[in-house]
């Protein structure tokens, strides 16, 4: 095989072609690391001695409805100038992964337009690899947005699992974007954004949260020259609790009965919003 069509069709380059080899449902592609390729996978040094080499399949494009499989020996090198001893890097492949980049980019093609169970059934991989492809390149476009622009932002937290597991979401207003996710809840969860905020440099203008007071004082320490907004139903909310207080006070301390029914009576009247008010929204 030619070594160009395997770098145009595989992304596969600076490797030796071996052989190949026709099997039951696809084909095999024996490569090679030439010596003078060696280096340390963590200093780059070339002053190495190999020590043995380890078999690694992976899985590339296919051809037709034909799996491609290569089959490369990765030697293990000793560094003498850093003291590792480990396999040398794969170009063509993420660390710790059995599928070729060029293959993963062919799934994800096809995720734009089936599903993950489908995909799996289409290429004869299970539903975990597919989902694992496709969660890797969510972290690697959204892991760290950028905050250039982002001028107006909200605080909350929710709640993810039982038992009080809760992550700490931070989002743009104006576009709706999450910014930011945090483990757990309270100011704690916000440090790591508040570092990427400062050297961002970005002009925020205003805050919503919740009433919390972890959130008040990590907002007020940060962001002191920002707007602090409460949002609105944390505010009705609060409202609501004071005027059920007074009703119920206000029903207690009476003794006329019938003005007792008649505040009894009123219990929701007084917790929704006027006819009037609704046409005006």
């Amino acid at each position: 095989m030619s070594t160009t069509l395997l770098y145009h069709m595989h992304g596969i380059r600076g490797y030796t072609y071996l052989r190949q080899a026709i099997v039951p449902g696809g084909v095999e592609f024996f490569l090679a690391v030439p010596r003078t390729h060696l280096a340390c996978p963590c200093c780059g040094s070339k002053n190495v001695w190999q020590k043995g080499t380890k078999e690694r399949r992976f899985r590339s494009l296919p051809f037709g409805r034909k799996h491609t499989t290569i089959i490369l020996e990765v030697p293990r090198v000793d560094c003498h100038d850093c003291g590792t001893l480990r396999q040398v890097k794969i170009s063509f492949a993420e660390e710790h992964r059995r599928c070729t980049r060029f293959f993963e980019r062919y799934v994800l093609d096809l995720l734009l337009s089936m599903t993950c169970q489908d995909v799996a059934e289409h290429l004869g991989l299970s539903w975990d690899t597919v989902r694992d492809i496709e969660k890797r390149r969510l972290k690697r476009d959204f892991a760290k947005p950028s905050l250039k622009g982002v001028t107006h932002m909200a605080i909350d937290e929710i709640a993810i699992k039982k038992g009080h597991k809760y992550l700490t979401v931070v989002m743009d207003l104006h576009t709706g974007r999450v910014i930011f996710v945090g483990d757990g809840r309270g100011a704690e969860a916000l440090d790591p954004f508040w570092k990427r905020l400062k050297k961002s440099r970005a002009n925020i203008i205003a805050v919503c949260s919740d009433m919390s007071a972890a959130y008040t004082l990590a907002i007020r320490s940060h962001l002191p020259e920002a707007i602090h907004v409460f949002d609105r139903f944390h505010v009705i909310k609060l409202f609501n609790e004071k005027l059920s207080a007074l009703r119920r006070r206000l029903q207690s301390e009476t003794k006329d009965k019938e003005a007792k029914e008649a505040l009894k009576g009123i219990r929701f009247d007084l917790l929704k919003r006027e006819p009037s008010d609704w046409k005006k929204r």
